[in-house]
């Protein structure tokens, strides 16, 4: 979740947040072994008028199971696009109550689609369906793919939502881990990034 300064990390982040990191680097490598496949596929038509079977296809399943893990990531990191105007400029328990409102709705969201995601894979199960494609997919693999991100997503999202219930108690808390970045934290963090981009070889 996000941090405002000082390094407190809440649980659910501090033992989730390893998880999540290594599936966005396996989803990195998978996103940079498509690309590299993408590449073969223009060359091969380009120069030799062949064409790799299923690329688009494949595509379709790239996003879907890198945007179902990449959610849980973006959860964590407190970058779901919020409307702070409001928020910020409220008193702290007011602010608190909003904040441990969005964390309950993101859950109920997140448990939602790991239950939509569960019912497709559990047809594509029962049929054993395969893709309409020359690939022939069995779609069992793709899809079991996307509703384990989703169910990753679901985990921490309502991990989260019953940490910020019982937070309560120190809404000061709840706010500096829950609520948006200010703009200020925002820029310091822009400029952490760029000045660590500049200091390397």
């Amino acid at each position: 979740m996000h941090d405002s300064g000082g390094g407190d990390l809440d649980p659910v982040t501090r033992y989730a947040g390893q998880v999540v990191r290594f599936a966005s680097i396996l989803c990195g490598w998978w996103l940079l072994g498509y690309c590299f496949l993408v590449v073969l596929d223009i060359i091969g038509r380009a120069r030799f008028g062949l064409t790799l079977q299923g690329t688009d296809e494949i595509g379709g399943y790239t996003l879907a199971v890198t945007s179902a893990f990449g959610f849980a990531q973006t959860l964590l990191a407190g970058r779901h696009t919020r409307i702070e105007l409001i928020v910020q400029r409220l008193p702290r328990i007011p602010a608190a109550l909003l904040n441990l409102l969005a964390a309950i709705v993101i859950a109920g969201v997140a448990v939602f689609l790991l239950e939509r995601g569960w019912s497709v894979l559990d047809e594509s199960i029962e049929f054993m369906a395969v893709s309409n494609s020359p690939l022939q997919i069995p779609l069992w693999i793709p899809q079991g793919l996307w509703v384990v991100g989703l169910g990753l997503f679901a985990g921490i999202a309502v991990a989260l939502a019953i940490q910020a219930v019982l937070m309560l108690r120190d809404p000061a808390r709840l706010n500096r881990l829950y609520g948006p970045p200010t703009i200020e934290e925002e820029i310091e963090e822009s400029l952490e990034a760029t000045q660590a981009t500049e200091a390397r070889p």
